[in-house]
């Protein structure tokens, strides 16, 4: 028999996580979180390579309904990350609710029963809501390499961690510059032989403000919650008023690429070498990176840099899109995600018959980033442009859980089998003014090409404001702004 649910959450990361909290506090028991791992974590559990860690501070990245007193640094690492949401797992009763190794292979709606079909392996099911909180950094991209699968070596993506082989004293490329690899090439220089780096585009890297938070710090926020409530404001503030120099005033930037630029030339003394991780664009038009221990590793007499991409490999010999060759006995890719592709999206069919993929073949675009036209009652968390340059994407999704609970309270107002979906004028009007505010940004004006844009050219990941304001466009849901759908008849097994 086919089991149906009020709500159906995809994933158990800290979306998923956060949407099934929200879902019980709302009075809302009746939903299952269909993960396709066997433990909750989603990036968190999937990214386990050395040095490992977060670039948010560790008060502002997590819930601010489950606070956390005991976090052990600034800067707090994989391992206690996920350990947390472990913890807000248990602490608020989730786990009967979700269903481990239960992937999504394809959703469909019904548009008689408005009710959505999910094909989930195994485990068939229909669900009037669903959430889908697979997140923009689960399916890892690696780029289509000439000669890659000759390679006789190991190959492995940052979030695919092989722990079985043993890097200690083998030659290791790592491909890309991005935020993973700034962690691992620290993390494993130490013990390679050699370390090779293919750097396509440098980043802009500032000093980590990291620290050991100390024993009596600890004591007090968890004596005094108000003290711990101020840290977490702090850090909110300072990053709320950053926004505008990446949004409204992205030419008065300079002065912290002047302070990157010192940063570096204290570990890095070669002038040449120097002048090969300098980017030629401003900063902030990619995310900017913090690391301590970056450029010191660069700077390690068994490391490489290779100023450009890899370009094909011929057995164990690497050649870059320069010429520049190099043997490696094994290749690990830091080369990011499918952010702007999301593979979820082609599994999900809507109202028209079409995916989620073809609705946003031209750029994905969804109303206050979470629902897309012609999918009723289909609401993502950190959906399009939604993304972060400078915050905690936990503010993100706790604002898009605001805009999931008023949804479900519209929905038990309007009464019956109803469905909501959004228009497509006002998808389109608030997609326009997103890319209107766009324009004046460093994300789009700073002269990069960053995992922020599609293939082409278009910034469908960056919200262009504070998170207070986006907090304030997703406190209620606007009817106005959705086309209500009511049901011919009801399904046999709601009715049960």
């Amino acid at each position: 028999m086919t089991e149906h649910v009020r709500v159906a959450v995809i994933g158990a990361g800290f979306g998923g996580l956060g949407a099934a909290v929200r879902l019980r506090r709302e009075g809302v028991t009746d939903f299952v979180v269909l993960e396709r791992a066997g433990a909750v974590g989603g990036t968190w559990r999937d990214n386990t390579y050395p040095g490992c860690a977060c670039d948010v501070p560790s008060h502002l990245y997590s819930f601010s309904f489950a606070p956390n007193p005991e976090w052990p640094r600034n800067f707090s690492g994989q391992e206690h990350i996920r350990a947390y949401l472990e913890r807000v797992t248990d602490i608020f009763g989730l786990r009967p609710h979700i269903r481990f190794n239960c992937e999504v292979r394809a959703m469909r709606w019904d548009a008689d029963r408005l009710l959505w079909e999910i094909d989930a392996g195994d485990r068939a099911l229909t669900a009037d809501v669903v959430v889908s909180a697979t997140g923009p950094l689960a399916d890892p991209k690696v780029p289509d390499v000439p000669g890659l699968d000759g390679f006789p070596g190991a190959v492995f993506h940052s979030s695919r961690w092989d722990h079985s082989y043993d890097l200690r004293d083998k030659r290791v490329a790592v491909i890309g510059t991005g935020a993973s690899a700034i962690q691992l090439v620290p993390g494993i220089q130490p013990d390679v032989r050699r370390l090779t780096l293919f750097q396509r585009t440098p980043p802009w890297v500032l000093p980590r403000a990291d620290r050991r938070i100390t024993a009596a710090e600890r004591w007090l926020h968890t004596r005094v919650p108000a003290t711990r409530a101020l840290r977490r404001g702090m850090l909110w503030g300072i990053r709320e008023v950053q926004v505008n120099l990446f949004t409204k005033y992205p030419d008065q930037l300079g002065w912290i690429e002047g302070l990157a630029k010192s940063h570096m030339a204290k570990a890095i003394k070669d002038p040449e070498m120097r002048a090969l991780l300098t980017p030629d664009y401003r900063i902030g038009c990619k995310r900017i990176l913090l690391s301590n221990d970056y450029y010191p590793a660069l700077a390690q007499p068994n490391v490489d840099l290779v100023a450009s991409g890899l370009a094909e490999v011929r057995g164990s010999t690497l050649v870059a899109a320069d010429g520049t060759e190099a043997e490696a006995d094994a290749i690990v890719f830091g080369t990011g995600f499918r952010v702007t592709d999301m593979p979820i999206a082609e599994r999900v069919t809507g109202a028209a018959g079409t995916t989620l993929a073809e609705e946003w073949k031209d750029g994905m675009a969804a109303l206050r980033g979470t629902s897309a036209a012609g999918f009723p009652n289909f609401l993502t968390i950190i959906g399009p442009n939604t993304g972060l340059g400078n915050s905690s994407m936990i503010l993100i999704i706790e604002a898009q859980l605001n805009y999931l609970a008023d949804f479900l309270r519209q929905l038990g107002t309007l009464g019956g089998r109803a469905a909501l979906d959004a228009r497509p004028s006002a998808v389109r009007a608030w997609n326009r003014r997103l890319q209107q505010r766009l324009q004046r940004t460093v994300w789009n004006t700073g002269g990069c090409d960053s995992w922020y844009l599609d293939a082409e050219g278009r910034n469908t990941v960056v919200w262009p404001g504070s998170t207070g304001e986006f907090r304030r466009v997703t406190r209620r849901v606007d009817l106005a702004e959705y086309q209500l759908l009511r049901a011919a008849r009801v399904p046999a097994e709601a009715a049960r």
